[in-house]
């Protein structure tokens, strides 16, 4: 898993930072918001521990088959909770990756916390490739701004003024753990960091 000194830690400083604003988002008034961010801050430490160069930190033998462990049950529980969202399936497939990419860490040879080439199973590491690169794709696309009303008119009414001050009101009102763009832009980050670390089995 782990590459060069200088992508590795990129790769730390995304994920932990992807992980920190994630807690943030645990402060939100909304319980299926504060549940959906508690597990996507565990994701991302889990994946910046997976990305420190080897020369750096030598994680315990046991330490991959207990990240299978909690990732497999975390999987489960997203799958269970599609029920009522789609998006919980996201959830699962990104931690049924991250229980695969610790088996292949456990099982490579000659090292517990390496995943060299070839240590994966080829099908099943480019199909989650597929995947993450879609996602990556449309969540860069969700990120786009839409097209904005004709200069000078508000949008949903002709008073732009009145409008630019009602969102900025909202704007303020809105804690930074409640920003949809920045939720989106923090699913983002953490997208192409997978895709990332898939490259590298």
């Amino acid at each position: 898993m782990h590459g060069p000194a200088s992508p590795g830690w990129l790769l730390v400083a995304l994920c932990a930072a992807s992980g920190a604003y994630c807690l943030l988002r645990m402060r939100s008034p909304v319980e299926d918001q504060r549940r959906a961010a508690g597990g996507e801050a565990v994701m991302g430490f889990a994946m910046a521990a997976m990305s420190v160069p080897a020369a750096v930190f030598t994680p315990p033998a046991w330490a991959w088959p207990a990240c299978a462990a909690v990732f497999g049950a975390a999987a489960l529980h997203a799958l269970w909770r599609a029920r009522t969202s789609a998006h919980h399936l996201h959830h699962s497939v990104g931690a049924s990756a991250m229980v695969y990419m610790s088996v292949v860490m456990t099982l490579s040879p000659g090292s517990h916390h390496h995943a060299h080439g070839g240590s994966g199973v080829p099908l099943l590491t480019g199909a989650l490739l597929l995947y993450f690169a879609g996602y990556v794709l449309l969540s860069g696309a969700r990120l786009v701004p839409a097209p904005t009303g004709p200069a000078g008119g508000g949008v949903g009414g002709m008073d732009g003024r009145g409008t630019a001050d009602a969102g900025a009101g909202a704007d303020r009102a809105t804690g930074w753990g409640d920003r949809p763009e920045l939720a989106r832009a923090c699913r983002l980050s953490m997208g192409m960091a997978m895709v990332a670390m898939l490259l590298t089995l």
